[in-house]
């Protein structure tokens, strides 16, 4: 709701009330609220990906997938209908009721990611690849117990940020989808709300749709590869405390 609403802020008024990093701070701060209101429930799986990810390195049982999809794909279609229904007058006003994907009025990138005209498929797919290994890269950097891991309490708040830089980096080809989880289910909601007359969401882009839910999930394979050979494999072990068998116990004031 955070992120889709700051884009719509800013494309119902033609930049008037907001621009290019609203949006990216309108999703960061989203990020970091959604992982304060579902940490300690569930491991805060926002995006399919790192959750499909978390499923083949052995670290989440397959039988508990569907379950967070469905939470993940409601959540991000159920956001789709509420900005939809809070700028319901202004969307209307702004298309004149001929919603499109393209076109000086179209609107259909408030609620999902296209590819800019100038971008070719295999650069969108790079795009994409790219901004889900920097993403994985920060988490498990951020979460690094082995390493210089963020302070306690601060994990969220510098997801935000994370994100933040991915969408002030990385945002120009495709609107940095890196999660299948909040960009088809608005797809979804958009083919089936008035909002879809004589508009076809899954053609555009070269039908582009598929980009947002393959790239992520390879790109989130190839970060934890990397962090493994760059940094896990290297990383020295936390010494253990207290005392172990066999030395001497010394006390200090």
């Amino acid at each position: 709701v955070f992120g889709l609403s700051s884009v719509a802020q800013v494309v119902l008024v033609r930049g008037d009330f907001g621009q290019h990093l609203s949006i990216n701070l309108g999703f960061g701060i989203g990020v970091t609220l959604g992982i304060h209101a579902a940490g300690g429930i569930s491991g805060a799986h926002l995006n399919a990906a790192i959750t499909i990810t978390h499923c083949i390195l052995g670290n989440l049982p397959w039988r508990k997938l569907p379950a967070y999809l469905i939470g993940q794909f409601l959540g991000s279609f159920t956001a789709a209908a509420t900005v939809f229904g809070l700028y319901y007058d202004a969307l209307y006003d702004y298309t004149k009721g001929n919603f499109t994907v393209t076109g000086p009025t179209a609107t259909a990138s408030i609620f999902s990611t296209y590819p800019a005209p100038y971008v070719s498929l295999l650069g969108a797919f790079f795009t994409e690849f790219t901004a889900m290994v920097m993403l994985l890269l920060g988490i498990l950097i951020i979460h690094d117990e082995k390493n210089n891991r963020a302070l306690k309490g601060m994990q969220a708040l510098l997801m935000g940020i994370l994100v933040l830089g991915i969408g002030l980096g990385m945002g120009l080809h495709t609107g940095y989808t890196i999660n299948p989880s909040w960009d088809l289910p608005p797809k979804w909601f958009q083919s089936g709300s008035p909002a879809a007359s004589s508009v076809f969401y899954f053609r555009a882009g070269d039908h582009w749709w598929w980009v947002p839910l393959t790239a992520p999930i390879l790109g989130s394979l190839a970060g934890v590869l990397i962090h493994k050979l760059f940094i896990d494999f290297h990383n020295q072990p936390i010494p253990k405390s207290g005392n172990e068998k066999g030395q001497t116990v010394v006390e200090t004031s």
